[in-house]
This record gives C-alpha cells, structure tokens and sequence, in this order.
C-alpha cells in the first residue's frame, strides 16, 4: 500500500483512539467527582488533550459521558431498516429488544451501578438520556415512513401522521424496557437476573401492540 494510501487509515485510527481517550478519562472523573462537578478542562487534562481537541470530538459536554449517543439514536431505526422480508416492524423490534436484553446490551440500560448512579444524580445527564429517546423515536418515526408511505413532495411536510403514531407506541415500550434496566442496575443488581426478570415484561408489551400493529410496515417477501 502506498503512502497516500495509509496516511488517511492512520489518521482515522488515531482520532478514533484519541476519542476513545478522552471519553474513558470523561467517564472517570464524572464518577468520581459528579458530571456537574467536572469541567472540559479537567476532562482534557486528565486524557492529555487540549480543551479544543475534547470539543471538537465532543460538542456537549453530555456526549463525553454518553458516548455511545448515536447508536442509542439509530437502533431502533436500524431494526426497522433491517427488518427480514415477511417480518413487520413490531416483530423486529420484539427481536431486536430480546436480542438487547440477552446481551446486556448498553443501549438498553445495562452499565454499572457507578455509571447509572451518575445518570441519576445530575439533571443535566437525565434530561440527555431523555432527549436522545425521544431523538431515537423520531428516527423510528422516518424509517416507517420511509417503509410505508411514499415520500412526501414538500419536504416541509414531515413524517405523517401514523407514522409519528406508531413510532411512539413502539418506542415506548422500548423505553419502558430500558428505564426498568436502568432501575434494577441503579438497585444492584446483576445483568443476567435484570435480564431474565425484564424479558417477561417485555414480550407481553410487545404482544399487547400486535392487534394494532402486528401487520403494519411487513417487509415485502
């Protein structure tokens, strides 16, 4: 491989690790010392950055600590996108979700007490946690849309109307699902009993939805 070929891998490969950086040394001293308590400066010391180098990979403050922020944005979109072919969207969500659960998946609650303790103690974190499921819902909203509906011809129109209903019907239970695992592993308790009492739950969510749901957006065989 050529110089030029290399040069932008190795470049991609140390943001990645610098990211990677200054996000574990973010997440140390949030737990030690409160999100609200630490500053970006702290943060940039502590992983051997400047100040302009952690805003630059990180705009807020809030996405230091959530640095998975955007996986947690598109999974339940992915799902939807990802659908197989005979399968509705409320049936790859259910999957999706069983799949989380059983493999503690952070994206649905499972960290360690330390870190929900985190989430839980300053306001700033718990309304972020809130925005990004409501952002993830919204991304969900479009992927029915998009599966379902043709496009509008104003763009100005937004996604309609029964798409937005679905997305919140569907996304609530997801959010029911995360909050329960949030709760438990706040209390202590372990992943794999987290995951074995929420499941139940889970599935007689997702079971309650299929009258209403059960046939909307199927993937085309």
């Amino acid at each position: 491989m050529t110089d030029t070929g290399a040069t932008p891998n190795l470049r991609e490969l140390n943001k990645r690790r610098t990211r990677e950086a200054i996000s574990h040394a973010a997440t140390r001293l949030f737990i030690e010392r409160g999100f609200d308590r630490t500053t970006i400066a702290e943060v940039a010391a502590a992983a051997g950055v400047s100040k302009m180098t952690v805003t630059n990979h990180f705009p807020r403050k809030e996405d230091l600590f959530f640095d998975l922020h955007e996986e947690l944005v598109g999974r339940l979109a992915n799902a939807v996108a990802e659908r197989t072919p005979g399968e509705s969207a409320l049936a790859a969500l259910r999957r999706d979700c069983l799949a989380g659960l059983a493999r503690h998946d952070p994206r649905l609650g499972f960290s360690g007490p330390d870190f929900a303790r985190t989430i839980a103690e300053s306001p700033a974190l718990g309304a972020r946690f809130r925005e990004l499921h409501e952002q993830g819902e919204a991304a969900l909203a479009e992927a029915l849309a998009e599966s379902v509906h043709t496009p509008p011809a104003d763009p100005g129109e937004g996604v309609d109307f029964e798409s937005r209903v679905a997305a919140a019907l569907l996304a609530a239970v997801d959010r029911a699902v995360a909050a329960e695992v949030f709760r438990r592993v706040l209390a202590g308790e372990e992943h794999g009993a987290i995951a074995a009492a929420v499941r139940p739950s889970a599935l007689r969510a997702f079971d309650r939805l299929e009258g209403a749901l059960g046939s909307y957006a199927v993937r085309e065989e």
